[in-house]
């Protein structure tokens, strides 16, 4: 396929390129800072006219695509005031979504997050490990994933093809920074992610997986490690973190608290790296 991936120039960003290119698609990374060369073009997804024109085609990059790949965001609170973050990322993600609809493609992945399903976790899920049918916002990056994958549920039935999936990322860790894992004894460690994490390399396989099964329709997954970040057992973290919230009678032993069954059983994910 012709692949358009927004956000090419992040760190799940360029894994996503270079896993999609390792597979034998065409790939054309947009973003605000992209190298100098044929698979790149620079494009502001704030401004929806120049958005819809790079979907369309490029000169000399493609001619229509198959498949967009929607990565592009500011990645956290605190980088810019919190209005801005909503603003931003909620027109980026609607220009990248619409204009995506208007230009025909009609195979759409794109990144949610695990803050639209409790992130930081200081109110404790309903049960664990928490899925895709659990979500709740606690703050304005949060509450844009919300609203992103409600209004891409919705924009999903608009055309009879259209497949839209969104992917609910933990904490990407780069090939790089495994170094952080030396705390992995200490219950307070990634409390706020519920101990979850994913290898950027494993995170492009979902988005691949997710291409590559897509169908009509809109559907989201939680995307982690199948196995926590740390070395001491999940149902022995829930019940410091969450005590009294019910826990699966079958959790594994070190078995994520951000579920990962639903992407495994109908995706086919098996993360190919793990800190231990």
């Amino acid at each position: 396929m012709i692949i358009g991936v927004t956000g090419s120039s992040g760190k799940l960003g360029q894994a996503t390129v270079e896993r999609l290119r390792a597979d034998g698609h065409q790939v054309v990374g947009f973003d605000l800072q992209v190298p100098a060369g044929p698979g790149y073009t620079r494009v502001d997804l704030a401004h929806f006219g120049q958005t819809l024109d790079a979907l369309l085609s490029v000169t000399a990059r493609h001619d229509g695509l198959d498949a967009l790949v929607h990565l592009a965001a500011i990645p956290v609170n605190g980088l810019v005031p919190d209005a801005e973050t909503f603003d931003a990322n909620m027109s980026a993600s609607f220009h990248a979504l619409f204009g995506a609809y208007r230009a025909g493609i009609r195979r759409i992945v794109f990144a949610s997050s695990i803050t639209a399903a409790g992130f930081p976790f200081d109110q404790p899920p309903p049960i664990l490990p928490v899925d895709e049918s659990f979500t709740r916002a606690h703050n304005t990056y949060g509450l844009g994933k919300v609203a992103e994958e409600a209004m891409a549920a919705q924009l999903a039935g608009w055309a009879p093809d259209l497949s839209i999936t969104a992917l609910r990322f933990t904490n990407v860790v780069a090939a790089d920074e495994y170094a952080t894992f030396q705390r992995a004894g200490d219950p307070t460690y990634r409390r706020d992610l519920i101990g979850s994490w994913v290898d950027a390399r494993d995170a492009a396989e979902a988005v691949a997986l997710a291409l590559e099964h897509a169908e009509p329709g809109y559907e989201v997954y939680a995307v982690a490690a199948p196995e926590s970040g740390l070395t001491i057992p999940s149902r022995e973290l829930a019940a410091r973190w969450f005590p009294g919230t019910a826990v699966a009678d079958d959790l594994g032993e070190f078995e994520s608290l951000l579920s990962t069954r639903k992407i495994r059983e109908r995706l086919g994910f098996q993360a190919r790296h793990d800190w231990r």
